[in-house]
């Protein structure tokens, strides 16, 4: 259930971004004097829509009759297929010179109309980015961005979650459920702290602080010591440190627990909106620098399987299939991250949504002609070149570039199904 929980609230995100962006085109369109089709949500077949009268600027049911008839007003439609939304403007050809059509329109017109659903998708980001910022932002970079003078972190301790039998964890009296809150004196947040801290002291002893809670005591059927301190104090909860004499480096595990750590939570007041543009300005970053290290092992193992080498040959497979590993797909993104990041609450499901959007804007500003960077790329290069863009080359161009997108995207699917079926 769960399951079908996160792919039904990953559908209706997706769709959303999708339609934001298309709004912006909308927005850009109407403003610059290029005359709006339709605006619809979701993709046909159509379900239901509605017509805007030009002359009394009242919105009126169009009747299924007359879905095929060319309309005067703008016609707002509600479709079956739940996978984004479309913004149909007049003459989208840029050689169609008519007037109100997108081809009439100024260059600048065009670039402003081309790279406004990328702008829509930034200010998403930028919005959910705020909001969390003042409700609790999670914490999913290395060096993630904050104005340090105005953060409040919200952080819990590691919890252990098992004792192994017979371990020096078990010998030294931890239970689950206790949180280790600092080792040899010093304080621990992440269970890699601990992790790294007992490999460096790995055959030693080491002095682990507990905090342990009232409900742990009555949980577990012997305490550290009795009688309980958590129960004699009545405070609900107890400090206090215990010794471990870890195993050898090369033993099975060294303390032998596994523990869990809940996520931090970082609080803004004033500077939310400032922490909100330098988070999606990161993540922007982030996204094109992992492009373009994809591209390069893309390309460079691809090159290498030309080599005589067999270690290089070898080489480029493992880049290949770390470009593999790196993409998702749809699938991938609605059937395992939405579910995981849905499960782990509101905070975490909000930024993976803004995470999206501000892929959706870092891919449309690519330069594919089936995409709006590659579009306005197009219109500039003819532009330039003082040429005219006839509507043959142009569909020509898009549709050869939609077509290498799309076996690109079912290539990345196929590898998103194998990997779920085996359980990756």
């Amino acid at each position: 259930m769960d399951i079908f929980v996160g792919v039904v609230i990953g559908l209706l995100v997706l769709m959303a971004l999708v339609t934001l962006h298309e709004f912006g085109h909308f927005i850009a369109a109407r403003r610059n004097g290029v005359r709006v089709l339709e605006f619809g949500i979701c993709f046909p077949p159509r379900a239901i829509a509605w017509v805007k009268d030009p002359k009394t600027k009242k919105w009126k049911r169009l009747p299924r009759k007359d879905w095929k008839k060319p309309q005067e007003g703008l016609i707002f439609s509600l479709n079956w297929l739940p996978i984004g939304g479309f913004c149909q403007m007049d003459g989208e050809s840029a050689a169609d010179t008519r007037k109100g059509t997108f081809g009439a329109a100024s260059f600048w017109a065009k670039t402003k109309i081309l790279f406004a659903g990328v702008a829509m998708n930034w200010l998403t980001a930028f919005v959910i980015f705020t909001i969390l910022a003042w409700t609790g932002m999670p914490e999913f970079l290395e060096g993630q961005f904050t104005i340090p003078a105005d953060t409040r972190v919200d952080a819990v301790p590691v919890q252990i979650t098992t004792v192994a039998e017979g371990s020096p964890a078990a010998q030294a009296g931890l239970q689950n459920g206790d949180f280790l809150v600092a080792v040899d004196g010093q304080e621990v947040w992440k269970t890699s702290e601990i992790n790294e801290y007992n490999q460096a002291h790995a055959g030693e002893e080491v002095t682990y602080t507990v905090q342990r809670t009232e409900e742990t005591c009555l949980n577990q059927p012997d305490c550290y010591q009795e009688p309980c301190p958590c129960l004699e104090t009545g405070e609900g909860e107890v400090k206090f440190d215990v010794n471990a004499t870890l195993n050898p480096a090369d033993a099975d595990y060294l303390l032998g627990v596994t523990m869990a750590s809940t996520q931090s939570l970082s609080y803004s007041t004033w500077s939310a909106p400032l922490v909100g543009v330098g988070l999606t300005a990161q993540l922007t970053g982030e996204t094109f620098k992992g492009v373009g290290i994809m591209l390069g092992n893309l390309i460079s193992g691809v090159a290498q399987q030309f080599s005589f080498d067999e270690n290089a040959r070898e080489s480029g497979q493992e880049a290949i299939e770390s470009v593999g590993d790196s993409v998702a797909g749809p699938v991938g993104i609605v059937g395992q991250l939405f579910p995981a990041f849905t499960a782990a609450g509101p905070s975490n499901l909000a930024f993976l949504t803004a995470l999206i959007s501000v892929s959706l804007a870092c891919m449309n500003v690519l330069p594919i002609p089936a995409l709006d960077g590659g579009r306005w790329l197009l219109i500039a290069i003819y532009k330039l070149r003082k040429k005219k863009l006839t509507k043959e080359t142009e569909e020509k161009i898009v549709s050869r570039a939609m077509m290498v997108l799309l076996a690109l995207i079912f290539i990345v699917t196929v590898l998103d199904i194998v990997r779920i079926a085996n359980g990756g």
